[in-house]
Order: structure tokens, then C-alpha cells, then sequence
């Protein structure tokens, strides 16, 4: 998919070195005024970070400038599975299937590179990411946000349903908001 400057291409296993960078410095820099150091840094790999199920289900998504394609420069998807939110070794993991008839597609994992914020780069994968989740039959979305994301997805139509602490392997505890988005 083309969109103004960035180009959506599907995610592969030969980017998750790549998209591992992108996420640590996207939280490091952009989530920096949200949480402290002990949080982010408890946070990266466990409740922030990739997770690769997504890659393997082919509904990641990687944005590239169209000047720069060897660039990600963010990157986000959605799912299919119960999982609401975390990297590979996150919480609550859940690969079960959900129903579209009556579940909510996850909306996973946005990251965008600090050198790209706040240039419309979120807005554009949350809308091809809610495209490809209505074309696989889902008609509800709902999401685990940082306190960075919050604006954006409510910006969307995302309402807060609660805020969740979210434990850390060093003993810190993180704030991630429950979203969700009903049908127009």
C-alpha cells in the first residue's frame, strides 16, 4: 500500500532485527515523558516490544519512506488471536483464535521511529491495520495503549474502557490503557 510519502509493506522474519531497534528507540525517546526510566527499561522486551506471532500471521505491518524503502521507519499491526498487547515473552499471552462475529480484532504493537513522529506515520497504519481486520471479517477493535498512544487512538474513535499495572520482570509496574472501538 502507497500513502502519501511511506509505502505499507507486510513484516517479515528478516526484520525483526530492524524492528527491534525501531522499538527500543521509540520507547526509549518518544515514551521517555510517560515513564520512567525503570519502567521503560522494565518494559522493553516483556509488555513493549515485537511480537513475532504477528510476523508469522501476516498482520504486521512495516512503513517505509518512499525516498528511503531500507527505512522503517514505524511499524504496527492487528490480530486474530486473544492476545491484547506485549512482545514474545510478554503477559498473558493467549494464541487462542477469535471469533469475528463476536470478538474484537487486537489492534499490536505501533512503534514509530522519533526522526518520523508526529507526521501522520501512526494514523496511516492504524488505518490499514482496521482495513485488513474489517476485510478478515472484524467489525469491533479494541487495544492495550501506553499513555503515549492514548491521544492517537482516541483521535480514532478509541474509547478508555481501564487502566491496567502491568508487572515487570524488575519489579516496576507499567500503566497500559484499555481501549476499544465499536462500529460507526
Amino acid at each position: 500500500m502507497t500513502a502519501g510519502r511511506f509505502h505499507i509493506r507486510t513484516a517479515t522474519l528478516n526484520d525483526v532485527a530492524a524492528l527491534n531497534r525501531l522499538i527500543e528507540v521509540s520507547v526509549r525517546v518518544l515514551q521517555r515523558n510517560d515513564y520512567t526510566p525503570a519502567q521503560i527499561e522494565g518494559a522493553l522486551g516483556h509488555a513493549l516490544g515485537l511480537d513475532t506471532q504477528l510476523i508469522e500471521d501476516a498482520t504486521y505491518f512495516v512503513a517505509s519512506p518512499h525516498q528511503q524503502p531500507e527505512v522503517i521507519a514505524g511499524c504496527g499491526g492487528w490480530s486474530f488471536r486473544k492476545t491484547l498487547f506485549g512482545s514474545d515473552h510478554g503477559p498473558e499471552r493467549t494464541p487462542a483464535l477469535l471469533d469475528p462475529a463476536t470478538e474484537p480484532a487486537k489492534i499490536r504493537a505501533f512503534f514509530v521511529h522519533p526522526d518520523w513522529a508526529r507526521q501522520g506515520l501512526g494514523t496511516l497504519l492504524l488505518e490499514h491495520c482496521e482495513t485488513a481486520a474489517r476485510n478478515a471479517g472484524f467489525h469491533r477493535f479494541e487495544l492495550g495503549s501506553t499513555l503515549t498512544g492514548v491521544p492517537l487512538y482516541s483521535l480514532h474513535g478509541y474509547k478508555a474502557r481501564q487502566t491496567v499495572n502491568v508487572p515487570l520482570p524488575n519489579g516496576e509496574v507499567v500503566r497500559v490503557v484499555h481501549m476499544v472501538k465499536e462500529p460507526d
